[in-house]
């Protein structure tokens, strides 16, 4: 039975690029346990619970030895994950979007010594929204802004019900704006998805696009949006009706947004999809005022992104083999790499290839030696070299993390990690450490 509890107030959520900072959270005193969660939706409630003693949870450095993960102390798992390092001819250091921004800087620094490739999890999810920016540019705002303002809203290749749970009730839908008193009924919501999600069930216009033809469909809004008769029935499976219909609601609109998720970014057409629906909504502006917003994923894979470019001047895929940073997606992204078999060695910060990645590539993975800075057991960490356990960042120890909308935020420390957990920061700076002293630095 719980006596008496602490509780944390403003807290912001370690999950999802929505970065919810409302929550309250109560500690037990006496267990230093989660015992409530409010205001979180429930993959973030579950986060914050999954910090509390489990069987599955690291609390102290692992080695493998003789097959078997043993335990150790810190300088010795430190050691051996700087001897792996230093002796990879091409290692690769891969991760980085679910922890804090101080510990992206560090990894940043540790590529550079080691020479090595650095990456980050937009290669495999919005890699191809970043090359479309530096392409064509983009007409951005905050999530503030569209609470606010914004009355047309579509949502393209995206499932925000799901992978997004909040977003719907505090910045895009059902929330109240200064200009949007009435919430809901104040807005116009479209959703472009080939399935009927659960968003577009409570969309009030579903547009059903033929996978992977998305650039398809935006092309000929851009074209009808020009004045463009098309000469045929239908594009991309949706009637020309419909597309007419659309384009007369996104002109019409006060403040349009266009939040688009990885059914835009991973499908045929990749960057180009997302190059197209930039162009649209700067002709867009020609009538109203539109903006779009990546749905980023990983609570803080944005400031992945800008902490990466602000070192390097690169958002991801970045090889710094010739002593200076390099910056080639496909070449140096990382399942292109592993695919490839060009990685002799690898440190996994914050991520889980092994249930993510092909199989050619995790093949690959696990065949060299692997460090994986990780709180939980997962399938890269159980096929690791050396486990590094990490406390949780946002729960367990502070820092700083971006918003999809790349409105930075401080996360909040709420109880103390487990065992002998470090910060990532902190790993990474004992291991900088090491490596230097190996390389004689």
């Amino acid at each position: 039975m719980v006596e008496k509890v602490r509780t944390v107030e403003d807290v912001c959520c370690p999950f999802c690029g929505t970065l919810c900072d409302d929550l309250e959270i109560d500690v037990d005193l006496k267990t230093d346990q989660v015992v409530e969660v409010r205001n979180g939706c429930q993959i973030g409630t579950k986060k914050y619970f999954s910090s509390n003693p489990s069987d599955h949870r690291y609390t102290k450095p692992l080695i493998r030895k003789n097959g078997e993960h043993v335990e150790v102390s810190w300088d010795e798992a430190i050691d051996k994950a700087a001897d792996i390092l230093v002796n990879a001819q091409r290692p690769l250091l891969y991760g980085f979007s679910s922890t804090e921004c101080e510990a992206q800087s560090k990894g940043v620094e540790l590529a550079e010594i080691l020479n090595a490739i650095l990456d980050n999890t937009a290669s495999v999810c919005h890699g191809p929204s970043l090359l479309a920016i530096q392409d064509v540019g983009a007409s951005l705002a905050t999530l503030g802004e569209i609470k606010n303002r914004a009355d047309t809203i579509i949502f393209w290749g995206s499932n925000p019900v799901h992978a997004h749970p909040r977003h719907l009730s505090r910045y895009s839908d059902f929330i109240r704006g200064y200009f949007r008193t009435d919430g809901r009924n104040d807005r116009y919501i479209v959703v472009v998805d080939p399935r009927y999600t659960h968003t577009a069930q409570i969309a009030d216009k579903y547009i059903k696009v033929n996978p992977s033809e998305d650039y398809e469909l935006i092309q000929a809004i851009r074209a009808m949006l020009r004045g463009s008769d098309l000469d045929v029935k239908e594009v991309s499976g949706v009637p020309i009706e419909s597309i007419k219909e659309l384009v007369d609601i996104l002109k019409s609109s006060n403040f349009g947004v266009v939040f688009f998720g990885m059914g835009l970014t991973q499908t045929l057409a990749h960057h180009r999809n997302v190059d197209t629906a930039i162009r649209l909504v700067t002709e867009l502006n020609d009538y109203t005022k539109f903006i779009l917003i990546p749905m980023r994923g990983h609570y803080n894979v944005t400031g992945a992104n800008v902490v990466f470019t602000w070192n390097t001047g690169y958002a991801y895929s970045i090889d710094f083999s010739r002593g200076y940073p390099r910056y080639n997606p496909g070449e140096f992204s990382s399942v292109e790499l592993l695919m490839r078999d060009e990685v002799d060695a690898a440190l996994i910060v914050a991520s889980d290839p092994g249930s993510n990645f092909p199989a050619a590539a995790v093949k690959n993975l696990f065949k060299h030696p692997l460090i994986a800075i990780e709180p939980h057991k997962t399938p890269t960490s159980v096929f690791a070299d050396v486990v590094l356990p990490v406390a949780i960042a946002g729960i367990e120890c502070e820092g700083t993390a971006y918003r999809m909308d790349t409105v930075p935020l401080r996360l909040r420390k709420v109880k103390d990690a487990p065992g002998e957990c470090l910060s990532d920061k902190e790993i990474l700076e004992r291991l900088i450490e090491k490596v230097r002293e190996k390389m004689g630095e």
